[in-house]
């Protein structure tokens, strides 16, 4: 049994990693980066697998208390082979999130092709099968995030374009349609000399609280060894998204346990998915070191709090 100190915010679940490749039924080399939700009393793990060939496709965990999960036989998506979305993802899909809007789930992905790598945008009603709908970015844009509501009308998302000249920062798109998206603005950039200095991302879907929208990022500070993936917290407006309420100065999660700081990729911890609870706790997934799955826990009002009471400027 490991033993954490009492002072973490995220208390990460004993039984960690909660998903490795010996647990999925086909060949994979890595599983992580994970989608979630919560509907009909069933936890579903969207996942991001490497194949043997480099490429990544999408695969689906089912459980009933969160933790414990089972592997669907079959991938949930590959690549497509043919009509429009062949083009753009021929190198693979990756980096799922799931949103919920009324019975249907929507979920973003990441398609990589020679052009670069741009959004694509899933439905399905039963997590059984999924229909493509649009590509919803241009290249290069990853880490798309689609608050779970309408504002004045319109949908709202959250995501990274690629680029050095406002480095790696999360804007902010409006939409009529869930297709066709405008009005960007950046409202987020990394923090000089900070714990996500480098770079800054969206992470999982933002969940409704009292306070405003909590949203969990991913937040990237370069050493002398290379990148440090850790998570962080900011609390966006309910009725404007738009309008950033507070950062956590704090990051609330790093890599420490060994398949955190090893593997794939070292030093991550990168998530696409969190459950808020009945309880007044979040689930949080996160994949370690780009090669399994890990969860754990936190208050979702310590979380808020760390953003009015401890904020940093959000640009």
């Amino acid at each position: 049994m490991t033993i954490y100190p009492k002072d973490l915010i995220v208390r990460r679940f004993e039984g960690n990693p909660i998903l490795t490749k010996d647990h999925v039924p086909y060949p994979v080399v890595t599983v992580h980066n994970a989608a979630a939700v919560k509907t009909r009393g069933e936890y579903i793990l969207v996942f991001r697998s490497h194949l043997r060939n480099g490429r990544s496709i999408l695969g689906l965990a089912r459980s009933k208390d969160g933790c414990n999960f089972t592997v669907d036989p079959a991938p949930f998506m590959v690549p497509a082979r043919e009509g429009v979305f062949a083009e753009y993802e021929e190198f693979g899909i990756e980096d799922p999130r799931i949103c919920q809007i009324d019975n249907d789930f929507f979920i973003t992905y990441s398609a990589y092709s020679r052009h670069g790598v741009r959004i694509g945008l899933g439905k399905t009603s039963d997590f059984r099968s999924v229909e493509r709908v649009a590509l919803i970015t241009q290249a290069d844009c990853r880490n798309v995030v689609i608050f779970p509501g309408k504002f004045q009308g319109r949908f709202a998302r959250l995501d990274r374009p690629h680029t050095e000249i406002a480095p790696w920062s999360i804007w902010i798109s409006f939409s009529p349609d869930l297709v066709h998206w405008g009005d960007s603005q950046v409202i987020m950039k990394p923090a000089p000399y900070h714990w996500d200095q480098m770079k800054v991302g969206p992470g999982a879907t933002p969940f409704r609280t009292s306070e405003g929208w909590l949203h969990i990022y991913h937040g990237v500070f370069q050493t002398m060894d290379g990148a440090v993936y850790r998570l962080g917290v900011a609390l966006h407006d309910l009725e404007d998204p738009a309008k950033i309420l507070g950062v956590a100065d704090e990051w609330i999660l790093q890599p420490e346990d060994p398949w955190e700081v090893t593997g794939y990729v070292h030093n991550v911890v990168f998530t696409c998915g969190a459950i808020p609870e009945d309880d007044g706790t979040v689930k949080i997934y996160w994949g370690g070191a780009d090669t399994v799955m890990c969860m754990g826990t936190a208050v979702i009002d310590d979380l808020v709090g760390l953003c009015l009471s401890v904020p940093r400027p959000p640009t």
